[in-house]
């Protein structure tokens, strides 16, 4: 792993939770964290850095709680409309976020994808504005079990990135945290192995290379995300291009998350 990546752990949180069952979760959650370094484990709340995207309802109270919290922990929002302001009924801008706190934003995740018809060209709006406002973006890139079955996951890698990259100049590539996240793993319980995480995070980071060169692509993190837990969150992360992960359902437990983060800190020690 590149010296200068620092892993990200992040807990997307999608439909779920109250503002008070979030409270409870951060309740639990931070004491935990902090237990888990009194215990030994090693550079937690050091050199993982971890952030949490609740659902819009709770992202201010969430915010509050983390700000006042002893570890540095991020706000994360789970979508952001591409306009500062105006008719967009329903929407949240990228202004209303970065008045929030929020330091990152997830774009292009699949269920985005799927249920509400967003394309390349609308998550390359939501990246740029993002951006503009001070964010950063979390993009999620991965491929169905078709197209996998079909050999198709680099050809569908490359059109995400190019298509949700385009104007995207160095300066904002680096700012960039990019989510590998096979569809067909996603709430499915059915992890990808190690070897596909780390050969999806290659191709990413190839494909990085040869759009921003050798010092952009050796900054910009890429998570795995899709049935993480924390039995296989170790060997996950600790393949040399992964840096970190996007995690759903075991993030609404606050014991497992907070194990998933130590195994997060584990896999840098032994990445050297």
């Amino acid at each position: 792993m590149d010296a200068q990546r620092t892993p990200l752990v992040v807990a997307n949180w999608k439909m779920h939770k109250t503002i008070p069952e979030a409270l409870r979760f951060l309740d639990a959650f931070l004491p935990a964290l902090e237990g888990l370094g009194a215990q030994g484990a090693p550079g937690v709340g050091r050199v993982v850095e971890v952030a949490i995207a609740p659902p819009f309802t709770a992202l201010q109270a969430v915010g509050a709680r983390l700000r006042s919290a002893t570890a540095s922990i991020g706000l994360a929002a789970q979508n952001v409309h591409p306009e500062p302001q105006g008719a967009y009924t329903g929407e949240v801008s990228p202004v209303m976020l970065s008045d929030l706190g929020c330091r990152y934003v997830i774009v292009g995740h699949s269920e985005r994808r799927r249920h509400f018809g967003e394309d390349d060209a609308f998550i390359n709006k939501k990246l740029l504005a993002a951006l503009r406002h001070g964010l950063g973006p979390i993009l999620c890139v991965g491929e169905t079990l078709e197209e996998r079955r079909a050999g198709r996951t680099q050809g569908v890698l490359e059109r995400q990135l190019r298509g949700a990259l385009a104007g995207c100049p160095p300066e904002g590539a680096e700012r960039l945290v990019i989510a590998y996240e096979p569809v067909w793993a996603i709430g499915t319980g059915v992890a990808a192995s190690p070897d596909d995480a780390q050969e999806g995070a290659r191709f990413v980071r190839e494909l990085l290379r040869e759009l921003y060169g050798e010092a952009v692509a050796g900054r910009v993190r890429v998570q795995y995300g899709g049935s993480v837990q924390p039995g296989n969150a170790y060997e996950l992360m600790v393949r040399p291009d992964v840096d970190g992960a996007l995690v759903g359902g075991a993030s609404l437990d606050p014991e497992q998350f907070a194990q998933i983060v130590a195994e997060a800190a584990k896999a840098v020690q032994a990445k050297g």
